[in-house]
């Protein structure tokens, strides 16, 4: 039986999954860089952060975190160092064109797309925040909480794969379009802009 806290639950997850943020655009610029497996790979890897992140908030480290608030503050100053690498990467050396197809180009691009999603998860505060403050309100009084939480995590796992992989292959129909002279650098300035910006804001603005 579908309980009214996981009921909230799902909706509270599905719409911040869904709003756009930084863990979409990981995916969407590895669906147009690499391909839509790219982009799915890179889904996986952002579910297996959440499952992660699922995992700390179980076995403790909310507990931590209060009673040691310069934890959440060094993973904000991680997590926006990595942003502004990121972007920077992508404002300094756009790339002059779109990937070909070809096989020896796209070796190792499953991976790669998969271990930034991963990256990018894990060292997102705003994620961070959703489980280590957000979720113990959804785990009903007297439940097996590490349980509960490792599931609830689980359920927003699969939310962000469906999701994302709906995404990346939607943007997989839009590829001949970027194979069009300046789409390609310009959508990396774009995306370096925007990942410097979200890294600014990190910084700047306290949680």
């Amino acid at each position: 039986m579908l309980t009214q806290s996981y009921a909230a639950f799902l909706v509270t997850a599905t719409l911040l999954t869904m709003v756009p943020g930084l863990d979409t655009a990981m995916v969407l610029r590895s669906a147009t860089a690499e391909g839509p497996p790219a982009g799915v790979a890179a889904a996986a890897g952002i579910a297996v952060g959440c499952l992660c992140w699922g995992g700390t908030a179980a076995f403790g480290l909310a507990a931590l975190i209060d009673a040691w608030p310069l934890a959440f503050d060094l993973l904000r100053w991680f997590g926006a160092a990595y942003l502004a690498w990121l972007g920077a990467n992508l404002l300094l050396r756009p790339r002059p064109t779109f990937l070909n197809d070809g096989e020896g180009e796209r070796r190792g691009t499953i991976a790669s797309a998969a271990g930034r999603g991963f990256v990018t998860n894990i060292l997102n505060p705003k994620v961070g925040a959703f489980y280590l403050t957000l979720l113990p309100q959804f785990i009903p009084a007297g439940a097996a909480g590490e349980g509960r939480a490792l599931f609830l995590a689980a359920t927003h796992g699969l939310i962000v794969m469906l999701w994302f992989t709906m995404l990346a292959i939607v943007t997989g129909g839009i590829r001949p379009w970027l194979r069009r002279p300046g789409v390609v650098p310009t959508l990396d300035r774009v995306t370096g802009g925007i990942l410097v910006l979200l890294g600014i804001q990190l910084v700047a603005i306290h949680p």
